[in-house]
């Protein structure tokens, strides 16, 4: 993989990294995601005039691929109301990629060395994640709440992960797929964010409103570029590469968002990353 690539892919670990810190540090979550999701459903409205209409296989898939959607932005949501960032994300995106190699072990796939490892290495730093260090010295868990959540997340994740890779090879281009799932899934959030909130608080504060356009376009030039980057470079690096993604959350956590999860976590935190990694290579 060329070090352009490489630099793009890390750039967009960080762009993933930094549109979920900004929807944690709102003081309205869903405030903040109804305007991701609208201003994503926004941007690629002019783009379905240049790709082909979905057929009735792909209408189908996307149907359930953004019901997925939908639920993990609601779980990403309620997981960010319970717990710190540099818990909920390493433990979705960690969650969700073990949970599918185990589910293809228990259909019958072989489970290389490696990533026997890598599931190993993820669960340790997902349990470490789960725990605090009280001012007594004693540990103790963490709001189950914000952990139930993020792993709820990572199980969507990996069901979209799934439906989206059958969606991507059913419809006539994967650029197809993208723009017209990119139309179609920020639009149930958009609605329950009018439905729960109304519009005097939608358009209340003109801060969240840039803030969410600015995490609707990180949020799409991340993905742009992964599907860019897999286009020139072999897929796992790539894939591996992205998950660094945990690493930089860890990173915000502690001195953009001063969550004061300590070195213990960061490690934790690296560690997941490292089993995702592996996982992905």
């Amino acid at each position: 993989m060329s070090a352009s690539v490489t630099a793009l892919v890390l750039l967009a670990a960080l762009l993933h990294a930094c549109w979920n810190a900004m929807v944690k540090s709102t003081g309205d979550r869903m405030v903040m995601m109804g305007w991701i999701a609208g201003t994503t459903s926004l941007i690629a409205l002019p783009l379905v005039f240049f790709v082909e209409l979905p057929s009735w296989e792909v209408a189908r898939i996307l149907v359930v691929a953004v019901c997925i959607h939908t639920t993990y932005m609601l779980l990403l949501i309620s997981a960010y109301e319970h717990g710190d960032f540099g818990q909920v994300y390493p433990l979705a995106r960690g969650f969700a990629p073990a949970l599918v190699t185990m589910a293809g072990f228990a259909m019958g796939e072989a489970l290389a060395p490696h990533a026997t490892l890598a599931i190993g290495l993820i669960i340790a730093g997902i349990v470490s994640l789960a725990w605090r260090r009280r001012p007594d010295g004693e540990a103790e868990p963490r709001d189950l709440r914000g952990i139930t959540y993020a792993l709820g997340t990572g199980l969507a994740i990996a069901s979209y992960s799934v439906v989206d890779g059958i969606g991507g090879r059913t419809a006539a281009t994967p650029e197809a797929y993208v723009v017209w799932l990119f139309l179609l899934h920020g639009l149930p959030v958009t609605a329950i964010a009018f439905i729960r909130r109304g519009p005097s608080k939608i358009f209340a504060s003109r801060k969240v409103a840039l803030a969410g356009m600015g995490g609707a376009a990180m949020s799409m030039i991340a993905y742009g570029i992964v599907i860019w980057a897999m286009k020139f470079s072999p897929l796992g690096p790539v894939s591996a590469l992205r998950e660094t993604s945990v690493v930089f959350a860890a990173l915000i956590s502690g001195l953009v968002l001063k969550e004061g999860l300590g070195p213990r976590a960061l490690i934790a935190a690296c560690v997941v990353a490292a089993g995702v990694v592996l996982l992905r290579v």
